[in-house]
């Protein structure tokens, strides 16, 4: 028992440390500027841990004793006795690009966060339960456009940014009901705010009016804190003594969460001074955001803890999200699918180059975003590894890399092409072992 204390606590201060010397670009930009952030809640992080992020997020159906499982709640009863910390962080560099007045407008940027802090622990042999802390989405935008004024010679100016984003504090169980069949259920706390303002002016320089520096500006900021939940299940046949068919499924209600709303409108000169009294929309007026509903489906095939093969497929229904105001969000259906390996040489050998991992992936989304009629695709791939580290190599340091692209240079779509790295702590250790003296 006070080993795996010692361990938490090590492991609570390097990741700390790691984050605290990152702090500043982490409150700043979350994974880095995304023009698309500024729609419904922001981008969604990915709902599998570091490992899963190698094998192009695969997770559905497959479990492994060494790491946790944060995509299917019913995988959690898999587990062994073993109670199981892990820590992730991510970072991210992107390159984005946009034909714009009649050039290519290239910005390169870049953006890391702290992935999730989980723990998981044995109830009894067949109950595990897992508690999780993690950011759920991000909002960072910062876009400038200019347009004539109709009916006149003068351009305006536009400022649009965004910042903020949603946390998730879960509570999940795992349940084996049967030799082979897993069901799970996952409540989760949702958090945060979401700060969007943006401003207009027109550019007027001429001798007879001079410099006009009237900005007119409007804030919008909402405050989310609610309950969602998610069902998981899932069947583990045996086909013989080494292999298994592994089928998972998980289920994400529609959900309507709490928000609090403000929404403001001013007038302000170039240096940000009052020059009107501020026209209050909606002062912390109460609504409810609409989440829509999820589904994942999983199909694996497991040689036991040696190598596995999956695919994952999940639909998104964006199109019924709704603001806090009943709006909709102008958002499409989503669409995911996702196959991986998995690969230990030999994972009984006392040698430890036959106990290291390797992951590779590949992922396609369909993305809820519509850009002149037009919905976004996110391709990618991706490569990792896990190397085993202390005592008996139960503990495991893993390194995720994800490289792909999202939106093409066609009309006004900007094009992101990034490359993803995670890397991710895996502790594992008895619980309440009984010590025996001689």
């Amino acid at each position: 028992m006070l080993r795996i204390y010692t361990r938490l606590r090590r492991t609570l201060t390097y990741s700390l440390l790691a984050v605290a010397a990152t702090s500043p670009m982490v409150l700043a930009q979350g994974l880095g500027n995304s023009p698309y952030s500024a729609l419904g809640i922001g981008e969604l992080y990915s709902p599998g841990n570091v490992t899963n992020m190698g094998m192009g997020g695969l997770g559905i159906s497959n479990a492994n004793p060494f790491y946790l499982n944060m995509q299917n709640p019913a995988l959690l009863a898999q587990r062994t006795r073993f109670t199981i910390f892990e820590v992730g962080l991510l970072g991210q560099t992107k390159s984005l690009s946009q034909n714009l007045n009649g050039g290519l407008q290239s910005q390169r940027d870049f953006g890391g966060n702290l992935g999730y802090l989980a723990l998981a622990v044995p109830a009894n042999s067949r109950w595990n339960m897992s508690l999780s802390l993690r950011p759920y989405t991000y909002v960072d935008y910062n876009t400038r456009q200019y347009r004539t004024v109709p009916g006149t010679i003068y351009e305006a100016e536009y400022n649009y940014t965004g910042r903020g984003g949603l946390n998730k504090a879960t509570f999940a169980h795992g349940v084996r009901i049967t030799k082979n069949i897993y069901l799970g259920v996952e409540a989760a706390f949702v958090f945060g705010n979401i700060t969007n303002t943006s401003d207009s002016r027109v550019l007027i320089n001429d001798s007879d009016l001079g410099i006009q520096d009237t900005r007119v500006s409007r804030l919008n900021r909402v405050n989310y804190s609610d309950i969602v939940w998610k069902l998981g299940a899932a069947w583990r046949p045996k086909l013989s003594e080494n292999w298994n068919l592994n089928l998972g499924a998980t289920y994400d209600p529609q959900t309507r969460i709490n928000g609090r709303e403000s929404d403001i409108y001013q007038q302000t000169n170039l240096t940000g001074t009052a020059i009107s009294a501020t026209d209050t929309l909606r002062t912390e007026e109460n609504g409810r955001a609409t989440l829509p509903q999820q589904m994942h489906f999983g199909i694996s095939l497991e040689k036991k803890n040696t190598f596995l093969v999956g695919v994952d497929v999940g639909i998104q229904q964006w199109a019924k999200y709704r603001t806090v105001t009943n709006q909709p969000g102008n958002l499409s259906d989503g669409i995911t699918v996702a196959t991986g390996l998995e690969y230990t040489p030999k994972p009984n050998s006392t040698r430890y180059r036959d106990l290291i991992t390797y992951r590779a992936g590949f992922q396609y989304n369909r993305l809820p975003y519509t850009v002149e009629g037009k919905q976004i695709n996110d391709v990618n791939g991706s490569l990792g590894i896990s190397l085993p580290v202390g005592a008996y190599f139960v503990n495991h340091v893993t390194l995720s890399v994800v490289g792909g692209q999202r939106g093409v240079l066609t009309g006004t779509q900007i094009r992101e092409q990034y490359v993803r790295i995670g890397l991710g702590f895996s502790l594992n250790d008895l619980w309440f072992r009984k010590q025996v003296v001689d």
